[in-house]
């Protein structure tokens, strides 16, 4: 495991790249919005690729923010409807940065910060900020974790830990784009996926879930057994185990031309599958070149009657998703 300076914010910020490295998995991460910039895996022939849609230098990340490749999102991930919500009577309003809705923290949410980061033991990095009172609109001090490692097979573990004090909501992701065929390489579409969800919450047209759940049985949500995924998917999926305490594999992504295959295992209760279909002209890369997996409570869980995000004074926030490599 290593360190190096990649690069400086305008203000003068450096920013540290760390290399972990495992197992013929080399993972880099940054220190500015705890961005996954690469994962190189083997294919099934051994030949490795890079298979994290990102940039080679800061400049890219800074220049395109939108699609936050590779990022660590929150303080909530996934959309909150009209940038506002109720706790303990109490109405708190965020920037609306989504249409009329407030999206992935926020105008500077935790992909626009440069952590602080530690070694953790030999093949691992923890990142750690503190979010002040009232960042973004969002009540409480909420200091935070996030520990990115390579466990003894090679897998990509993101555990997260948070505090607070004061009664506040909390939805952490990280929002890497896979292409299992190589970031670059063309379309992601046409990767088989399998995803243990037997209902999504569907959403009106600015992304907001309705507060009902439909079954994927017979629609094109269903990704029960693996096939291959097309275009136009930026749904939450109700995976089927819930909320656990340990990771549970949920959802499964392979490439059928290189044998490539990605597993995810959570403990979180909803997975965002996003085919990456609004990637604008500006970007080097095209509509449906990477396919995210994003581990997540829903959108719009402070409003809605689903599980909770709420994070009180002596509670500690815990979630991992551990992303698992392979070939066939």
């Amino acid at each position: 495991m290593r360190s190096e300076l990649f690069g400086t914010l305008p203000d003068g910020t450096p920013v540290h790249r760390w290399t972990l490295e495992r197992d013929g998995v080399r993972v880099r991460v940054l220190t500015y919005g705890g961005i996954v910039q690469s994962v190189e895996v083997p294919d099934r022939s051994g030949r490795t690729a890079q298979v994290a849609l990102g940039f080679e230098g800061l400049e890219g990340y800074l220049a395109h923010p939108g699609p936050y490749f590779g990022a660590l999102v929150g303080r909530y991930a996934n959309r909150i409807a009209g940038g506002t919500f109720s706790l303990d009577g109490r109405t708190y309003r965020l920037a609306r940065n989504n249409g009329p809705n407030a999206l992935h923290g926020g105008e500077r949410g935790f992909d626009k910060h440069v952590w602080d980061a530690e070694p953790d033991g030999a093949h691992g990095v923890r990142l750690s900020r503190v979010s002040p009172d009232g960042d973004e609109g969002y009540p409480g001090r909420l200091a935070v974790a996030v520990t990115y490692s390579l466990d003894g097979a090679g897998a990509l573990r993101i555990a997260y830990e948070a505090t607070t004090d004061a009664p506040t909501v909390v939805n952490l992701t990280n929002h890497t784009y896979w292409n299992l065929a190589g970031a670059g390489a063309g379309s992601a579409l046409g990767h088989e996926v399998r995803i243990a969800a037997s209902r999504i919450t569907p959403v009106d047209g600015s992304g907001i879930p309705t507060g009902a759940y439909e079954e994927v049985g017979g629609t094109r949500f269903d990704f029960r057994a693996a096939r291959a995924v097309g275009p136009g998917l930026d749904h939450n999926y109700v995976l089927d185990k819930g909320v656990t305490e340990r990771p549970v594999e949920v959802a499964w992504l392979g490439d059928p031309g290189s044998g490539r295959v990605l597993t995810v295992s959570t403990t979180e209760p909803g997975l965002q599958l996003y085919t990456a279909d609004h990637f604008s002209q500006d970007l080097p890369f095209d509509p449906g070149a990477g396919v995210a997996l994003e581990t997540q409570h829903f959108p719009d869980s402070p409003n809605q009657a689903f599980p909770s995000t709420v994070l009180r004074v002596g509670e500690v926030f815990l979630s991992e998703t551990v992303y698992g490599f392979s070939a066939r």
